[in-house]
């Protein structure tokens, strides 16, 4: 389990502008679902004073990409396009207190949406898609640019880094030879290849990364859960969530499973809350991370007739 600081918590639980934004006339919209993580940012902003007014999100992710999209929204408002354009991921994660660098990829999410929701803004063309010959990580869709500014942005030297910042590399390693001659070439157009370098513990240089050996065998897959075991797991994230949902007056409990859809009906406070579509956010994420597959969190209200 990840060690997350209380403001990471309060974001997750209790996200702030979630939700859609139909004002909206800046929307950015970042990552794949099939990826693992995506995001959409909509901005409502004042064209005379070039002021963010309103700011919402709606994500598919891990509790720290909720939280780093709630934290996102909240900085943002109030400042001119032109402010918010220097806000960084680094910025988001010190927001927040601080993420574990394995979820750092979060925050970089975050920034990239901004970029992409202010160029639409602008009018200009922000393409999330990779032209041929640009793609460094397929499993990801992680292109040599982003890798380009997370290391910049974050000082990244390592391998291990850039995997925990931008999931590159992080699935079938194919990729690390590329990420390694992206990050080779970054540090060595900024002088630090030449600086002797202390590393976390846990990771290494790049003198020491070494290219995959041709016949490396690619981790085992976890087993698969058989179905008595998989809705264990649904009950037991389910029942580990109640106890934050009902201490601000509501509560959530599982109807039914059908395949990747799972339905919850919220009960309480949480039953027709402005706030509802963030609570549902947060089981989806507690879902997800149990069973270690993408699943659909949905209303009981959207059960099909006669289920």
């Amino acid at each position: 389990m990840w060690n997350y600081t209380d403001k990471v918590k309060e974001h997750f639980f209790n996200p702030k502008n979630a939700g859609a934004l139909d004002e909206a006339n800046a929307v950015g919209e970042v990552g794949s679902i099939t990826c693992g993580d995506a995001l959409k940012l909509m901005m409502k902003v004042n064209p005379d004073t070039q002021v963010i007014e309103e700011a919402k999100f709606q994500t598919f992710g891990c509790g720290s990409a909720i939280a780093s999209s709630s934290a996102l929204t909240e900085m943002i408002i109030g400042k001119t396009v032109d402010e918010a354009l220097v806000v960084t991921n680094r910025d988001i994660a010190e927001y927040l207190g601080g993420l574990p660098p394995e979820k750092m990829h979060c925050s970089v999410m975050g920034a990239e949406a901004l970029r992409a929701a202010i160029a639409n803004y602008k009018g200009e063309e922000w393409v999330d898609d990779h032209e041929e010959g640009e793609l460094v990580c397929k499993c990801f869709g992680i292109d040599a640019a982003m890798i380009e500014r997370a290391v910049t942005v974050n000082n990244l030297t390592t391998l291990e880094e850039v995997t925990h910042y931008t999931k590159a590399g992080g699935s079938c390693q194919t990729c690390h030879e590329k990420i390694e001659e992206v990050l080779e070439a970054v540090l060595a157009k900024t002088g630090a290849l030449d600086k002797p370098k202390a590393h976390p513990p846990g990771t290494v240089g790049l003198d020491a990364i070494k290219p995959l050996a041709p016949k490396a065998e690619a981790p085992a897959a976890p087993a698969k859960l058989t179905n008595v075991q998989r809705m264990q797991k649904i009950m037991v994230a389910i029942e580990e969530l109640r106890p934050q949902i009902q201490r601000d007056g509501g509560d959530v409990e599982l109807v039914d499973i059908d395949g990747k859809d799972i339905y919850v009906r919220l009960t309480g406070a949480c039953s027709g809350c402005s706030q509802s579509a963030g609570t549902m956010m947060g089981v989806q994420a507690k879902l997800v991370e149990a069973l270690g597959e993408f699943v659909r969190v949905k209303p009981a209200s959207l059960l099909p007739a006669g289920a």
